[in-house]
Formats: C-alpha cells, structure tokens, sequence
C-alpha cells in the first residue's frame, strides 16, 4: 500500500518543518516512499480527516497517524523487516528523551534566532497567521526579536554541549550511523537551514561537522532540499 505524506509547505517549495523533517529521515532509513503532499499553515482542512489540524500526518491505506513520534513507532511496528530505528526498546526509551529534550530545550533557542526569516519564508497565503500567532507567543515584534538575536545565539549554542559530549567518540549520537535521535536532533537544524541564511553554528563546531554528515546520509537527501548554504 502507498504511503502519503502531509507535510508543511513553505514559499518556492520550502519544506521546513522539523517534524516533518524527522519522518522524511525515518522513511528514508527504512527504505520507504511516500508521496509528499503540501499543507499550508492556512490550509489545514487538507488534513481535517486525521482529527487534528498538525503536520505530519501519514497516510498508510485506511490508517492515519499523526505525530512524528508516532509515526516513527507506527513504521517500527509495521515493517520489522527493514533497519530499525530504534535497535530495541532501550533505544527507544533513549530516542524518546532525546525527543523531549529537543522539543522543550532545543526548538525555543533556535525559534527565537530564525523566526523572522521563517515568516519570510513561508507562503504568501500564510503570512498574516504566521505573524500574529507568533508575535503573540513571544510578545514581541519579528523586528525586535530579529536585531536582538545574537544577544541569545549564545544560549542556543551552550544547550547542545550534550551533543558534543554524545559526538566525542562517535560520529552520530546513535554511534557508527544515524538512527532516529538523530532525525530529532537534525530536523531541529533542517528546519533553520531551510527558512533562514542565519548561521546557528560555528565551523569548528563538532555539531556542525555532525549536521554535515547528516545531510550527506541517505545520497545527500537533506542536502538537496531548498534551503541556504550554512
């Protein structure tokens, strides 16, 4: 059965969304294909058959799962057959801190440094959502949260040294190849470097030499994706 992917859409066929990012990785790493279908933030009665009105979803036949981390379970328990994702429940439990981590340490950091270059990004249709949603969330206008943003790049950078230690010894925070914590992690980094030219990491950074050999993985997947060269 064909797979079907809803996904956000930005302008000039930007696809940032760090979820969404996470299941294109995990699809690739069990060898799936799906059918990439565009959802914009204004336009989410394309989605309205999974009972919710957020991106991912994937479409399996008559089975609907949103959520990345869902969907991540879901292709585990459905095709046993191809590489794991997780190599066991231990790495499960592992992967699934790591999601949180990202998602409540990580994204607030990076969000606050790129938003404005996100509205810049996304579909015209969607700006006017995008920008009163957002300023409201941060009480703040794009424009203030854009000239004081290297005043907290410094934070963003001092929450990773938990992936520097992780990459010590190891190329991927999974060990010799990339797994699922690693889609979290990278789709946080897919996300700013598809909608923002704003350098998030420094060169001699053992995060950025990580990021690089993420965007090489799976034939330079993510590296071919709209995005900026940073």
């Amino acid at each position: 059965m064909a797979l079907t992917l809803f996904e956000l859409a930005g302008d000039q066929g930007r696809r940032f969304s760090p979820f969404s990012w996470r299941t294109l990785m995990a699809l690739r790493h069990k060898g799936l294909d799906a059918e990439r279908v565009a959802v914009k933030f204004t336009n989410k009665d394309v989605i309205a058959f999974s009972g919710q009105d957020r991106v991912p979803v994937l479409g399996d036949g008559d089975t609907t799962v949103s959520d990345s981390w869902a969907i991540a379970d879901y292709l585990e328990q459905t095709h046993p057959q191809t590489p794991s994702l997780f190599s066991g429940t231990v790495g499960r439990g592992g992967a699934k801190f790591i999601n949180a981590w990202t998602d409540l340490q990580l994204h607030p950091r990076i969000s606050r440094l790129i938003v404005r270059d996100v509205y810049d990004s996304v579909h015209p249709d969607d700006k006017a959502h995008f920008k009163e949603t957002r300023e409201a969330r941060y009480g703040a206008s794009f424009d203030s949260l854009h000239e004081t943003r290297d005043q907290h790049l410094g934070a963003m950078r001092e929450v990773l040294a938990p992936v520097r230690v992780a990459l010590e010894d190891q190329p991927f925070l999974c060990g010799e190849s990339a797994a699922y914590a690693d889609y979290i992690v990278f789709g946080a980094f897919q996300w700013a470097r598809c909608a923002s030219p704003y350098a998030l990491l420094e060169g001699h950074d053992p995060v950025h030499a990580w990021r690089e050999r993420m965007l090489d993985v799976f034939g330079g997947f993510a590296r071919a994706a709209p995005g900026y060269p940073v």
